[in-house]
């Protein structure tokens, strides 16, 4: 009984303290926000207590860089949706592929073992051949080349996430639509996406939030027209040092958006990733 009570202590004080690891960063953010420059250096967490809040860096930013924080979320938002829906799409054919049919000459192993070593290999390795094949192209400084980099890094990991639900659902089913008549794609259409929906809700998110918080190619491939916000949030280093209130108020806006996506679609997202996990593992 003692040991039971002694163990249950210890579980929730873990919990405790990873919960506060956790969540911490994002407090600091948001309280450092609210304070003056001051009181960023000073070790206070706890407005009206050990600081006043103000919101003057609020009002900075609307005033002197508004346009161009407006600007980094609104080319983030496409990048980041269009990318998504590109790798579910893409993705999902994909793993539909690899979930029902087996290949001869380039085995269905050795495809998902390309699809790992993509996953595995590093951006900054490929960041000076796509740079020069977007500026032949004519598409440095536009969202599209962001579009297609973040669709060919994150798709594997959307493929991978899908073939293991395609393959958890029952093929009978699929069986008694091909000899009611149903096509292969009537089939994959009607039936197996409907049946997949959470799971791709959750690679959807996934791959979403993947390309929101990419700096590397944002970096490289644009300089003023397509910047995302990740890269305005970098801009408040400068020679001078960090100013760390524009950085943690550039941060909870950037947080934001994707943080009201997966409320809204958290109910979908919690079950397609159970749903992957269990069925994976069988």
């Amino acid at each position: 009984m003692r040991r039971s009570v002694t163990k249950k202590i210890l579980t929730y004080i873990f919990v405790i303290l990873a919960g506060i690891w956790a969540i911490f960063p994002f407090y600091w953010a948001l309280t450092t926000s609210f304070k003056s420059k001051a009181d960023v250096f000073k070790p206070v967490f706890i407005p009206f207590i050990q600081f006043e809040p103000t919101l003057e860096n609020w009002i900075n930013e609307a005033r002197l860089r508004g346009d161009v924080i407006l600007l980094g979320l609104r080319n983030s938002l496409i990048a980041s949706l269009t990318s998504a829906i590109l790798c579910v799409i893409l993705g999902g054919m994909a793993g539909y592929a690899l979930a029902r049919f087996r290949f001869e000459k380039w085995k269905n192993r050795d495809i998902i073992t390309w699809f790992f070593s993509l996953r595995f290999l590093p951006p900054i390795a490929v960041a000076v051949p796509f740079f020069l094949i977007f500026m032949n192209l004519g598409l440095i400084d536009n969202v599209i080349s962001l579009i297609l980099a973040y669709t060919v890094f994150f798709m594997p990991f959307s493929t991978l996430i899908l073939r293991d639900i395609f393959k958890g659902i029952p093929v009978e089913l699929e069986e008694s639509a091909l000899v009611d008549g149903c096509s292969r794609i009537g089939i994959f259409r009607r039936i197996t996406l409907p049946l997949a929906a959470p799971g791709l809700v959750a690679a959807f998110i996934i791959c979403f939030a993947f390309a929101w918080n990419e700096f590397l190619f944002a970096l490289i491939l644009t300089y003023r027209n397509a910047t995302t916000i990740p890269v305005v949030i970098a801009g408040a280093e400068h020679s001078q040092g960090v100013d760390f209130w524009y950085i943690c108020t550039r941060s909870i806006i950037a947080i934001a958006p994707p943080v009201a996506l997966a409320t809204i679609v958290q109910r979908w997202l919690v079950a397609g990733l159970t749903l992957g996990a269990v069925r994976g593992a069988r």
